[in-house]
């Protein structure tokens, strides 16, 4: 079955806060509990889709790549999924249950000590720009520059996000983890719950002067030309990848990638299935009926010549080795395929007339009327 849209999921809006988004979790999340409805597999499986809705909607980086590419996101074998109930939870979906259930959840129930870490390095987010190609250069191969905005480290800060001069500092309540940490003692035992801290927001520094350039993000927005390497045989529909050409990272993690979408534009004459070529090729009657040399037009290059039998029929295909598509990863070309149509001319003079007449008579037809047996038979 499909899977839904995970603000669908949520009961929210695309452009929800984090607050409503955290809001319509808990009363889906306390409502399909499988505590609250033991053995209704109903409710347990609208719970696991709660729960891997609002594990990529509450994160501000997976949220952006669910926005922008759905769940075909590139590079993740199928999109998004947080294994659902069963699976165990981790990070803010664990303190929600604290919240709902009274904070009575530790690492019995799969939540204690699993909190995501916030302030380790973060891989930035990949981008997605499409270009369209001409029906030769996507056979063939070029070249493109393709001009991008993205944000890239602050020249003013260098990414830290703090004023020329200073640095971010420490915080002092999570002492740099981005986390803290909280004991409950009940009749059961002690439970522990660890979440981000709220007073540096997970990050881990607190940056006391913001950057004038950036407001303290650490990016800011620049315009790029990139020239992007087409190779042979690339078709319809495939993507390249550019390593390391997406968003920054943060903290020292790595730059996201530029997937590159391909359109090609149709041709006039040619037409494309993979590694083969098809084309269409005129001949006159008296071509097919007598055999002889032709010249076949090709995608690059002089005309090659191709040798027709007497009494070539219409729809013969000729294969013309060599004069298809590349193999994209290299290795030899694939072969183009000509369908002959054969001429009727539509107006005929007399001397035109009288040789078909008498071409008629030859093959045993009554010339002016009355049966007459087909010669093409």
């Amino acid at each position: 079955m499909a899977k839904r849209d995970y603000y669908e999921v949520l009961g929210v809006e695309k452009g929800a806060s984090e607050a409503e988004i955290k809001s319509a979790y808990r009363k889906l999340a306390k409502k399909y509990h499988p505590d609250l409805n033991p053995g209704d597999k109903v409710a347990e499986a609208n719970f696991k889709e709660v729960n891997e809705a609002y594990e990529t909607l509450s994160d501000p980086q997976r949220r952006q790549r669910y926005d922008q590419f759905g769940f075909e996101e590139p590079g993740m074998g199928g999109g998004y999924g947080a294994g659902g109930f069963g699976g165990g939870f981790t990070g803010s979906v664990g303190d929600i249950f604290e919240d709902l259930f009274g904070g009575a959840f530790g690492g019995g129930f799969g939540f204690g000590g699993g909190a995501r870490q916030q302030n380790g390095p973060e891989r930035g987010a990949d981008l997605r720009y499409n270009i369209s190609l001409n029906f030769e250069d996507a056979v063939f191969g070029c070249k493109k520059e393709i001009t991008i905005v993205r944000n890239e480290e602050c020249s003013a800060c260098h990414g830290s996000g703090a004023k020329a001069g200073t640095q971010p500092k420490t915080c002092q309540q999570c002492h740099g983890t981005g986390q803290v940490t909280q004991v409950q003692s009940t009749a059961f035992g002690r439970f522990q719950t660890t979440r981000p801290c709220p007073a540096c927001k997970g990050e881990g520094t607190i940056i006391e002067q913001p950057c004038e350039k950036c407001g303290g993000r650490g990016t800011e927005r620049r315009q790029r030309v990139i020239t992007v390497t087409v190779p042979a045989g690339i078709d319809q529909g495939q993507m390249l990848t550019l390593r390391g050409e997406g968003e920054p990272g943060r903290k020292g993690g790595p730059s996201g990638d530029l997937y590159i979408g391909i359109d090609i534009k149709p041709h006039r004459d040619f037409k494309r299935d993979g590694q083969t070529l098809y084309a269409e090729k005129t001949i006159s009657f008296a071509q097919a009926a007598l055999g002889g040399e032709i010249e076949i037009p090709v995608l690059r290059g002089d005309p090659v010549k191709e040798t027709l039998y007497e009494g070539t029929q219409p729809g013969t295909v000729l294969r013309v080795r060599g004069q298809g598509v590349p193999a994209l990863r290299g290795g030899t070309r694939g072969d183009l395929l000509v369908t002959l149509k054969v001429e009727v001319p539509k107006r005929l003079n007399e001397k035109q007339r009288q040789a078909l007449k008498a071409f008629d008579e030859a093959m045993g037809g009554k010339a002016g009327g009355g049966k007459k047996r087909k010669w093409f038979d």
